[in-house]
């Protein structure tokens, strides 16, 4: 048995689902999850010494690849000052300047975490702005982990509900 294997095994005794995030489950194609150890340019490397590029970029953020140098030294430079703060830095200032500049369409910006944050900022801002509830989704598609989008959900051919299951509902119960 591999040592992602193992690890996989571990985790499901741990965590619901052996992994933190549907997207990261292969049931809906079968094996393993891959445990990753590390990743540099644009491969990763898991727990068994095997090599893969990196097709998917951490679902986004990894666009320039792992462990760029100078990324890694502001990261570096950066977390010298401290970590998390819990209220507003000059930075954030500063890279909503940026990002307004860069994108001179844009007034404002709402910086969050994660991408289910941003949709939820999306909804509330696009149900405020039209007076409207509804909203519209692609049906089999992740877009976040609120309630209201784990309707008829997955990430594609992985997370999805079974052929036979096409339920216009959450998969998990008790979400209204």
């Amino acid at each position: 048995m591999s040592k992602s294997e193992n690890l996989y095994h571990a985790a499901r005794e741990l965590i619901p689902g052996g992994v933190n995030s549907p997207v990261r489950a292969f049931t809906g194609v079968g094996g393993t999850p891959l445990f990753i150890e590390r990743a540099d340019g644009a491969y990763l490397y898991d727990v068994d010494g095997k090599a893969y590029i990196d097709y998917v970029g951490s679902w986004g953020p990894m666009v320039l690849g792992h462990n760029h140098p100078a990324i890694r030294n502001a990261v570096i430079e950066a977390a010298s000052r401290g970590l998390s703060f819990g209220a507003p830095t000059e930075m954030e200032v500063k890279m909503a300047a940026l990002v307004t500049e860069l994108v001179p369409t844009m007034d404002m910006v709402r910086m969050v975490n994660s991408g289910t944050e941003a949709t939820m900022s999306a909804i509330r801002l696009a149900r405020g702005f039209t007076g409207r509830d509804k909203i519209i989704k692609f049906e089999g598609c992740y877009h976040g982990h609120a309630d209201c989008l784990l309707v008829k959900a997955g990430s594609g051919a992985l997370t999805s509900a079974s052929r036979t299951r096409r339920a216009s509902r959450p998969i998990s119960p008790n979400i209204p």
